[in-house]
């Protein structure tokens, strides 16, 4: 496995579960325990590989495709987003974009098969509604926008940074 998904895995085991939809309500490890295990594990081959995953790792994201538009962001040069922040837009509306800027006012969502359906896609059109309300950009991802190494997703992404003032170092 490439150490982009070793950081897949990792971002899993130390996800914290939304008890609402899961059985449990504590993440599958620690990144205590993470490393305790690389750790008892010295000279294993791949170890060097699964230590700058779990370097590269973050709480916070909610899926495979989430871990990986981040990486491909932040090995563009783009700042590390915020994971699944909850962001309160306007008295009593809080949205909990899959990544954002909030210095920027930029969410972005990555919409996986589940937002195709009809009732998902009107609360997806709320949801784009209440951040524009509030003078945010909401960057929508898709499958698609990953192809090409997430040049697309990339390239969308940047263009609503650069739109609310953020300059490449």
């Amino acid at each position: 496995m490439s150490i982009d998904e070793l950081t897949v895995v990792a971002d899993y085991l130390l996800r914290i579960p939304r008890p609402d939809f899961e059985g449990r309500a504590e993440p599958h490890a620690t990144r205590e325990q993470l490393e305790d295990m690389l750790d008892r594990h010295k000279g294993t081959p791949g170890i060097r590989k699964a230590r700058l995953a779990l370097e590269q790792a973050r709480v916070g994201a909610d899926s495979a495709p989430e871990t990986r538009l981040r990486l491909a962001l932040e090995n563009a040069g783009l700042p590390e987003p915020k994971l699944n922040v909850p962001t309160e837009l306007h008295a009593g509306v809080v949205r909990q974009p899959d990544l954002s800027y909030p210095e920027r006012k930029v969410a972005v969502e990555y919409e996986g098969e589940g937002h195709s359906e009809a009732a998902q896609i009107v609360k997806d059109i709320a949801r784009e509604d209440d951040f524009a309300r509030a003078g945010w950009t909401l960057v929508r991802i898709s499958k698609r926008h990953m192809e090409n190494n997430a040049r697309p997703a990339v390239a969308k992404v940047r263009s609503a940074l650069l739109s609310r003032g953020w300059l490449p170092k």
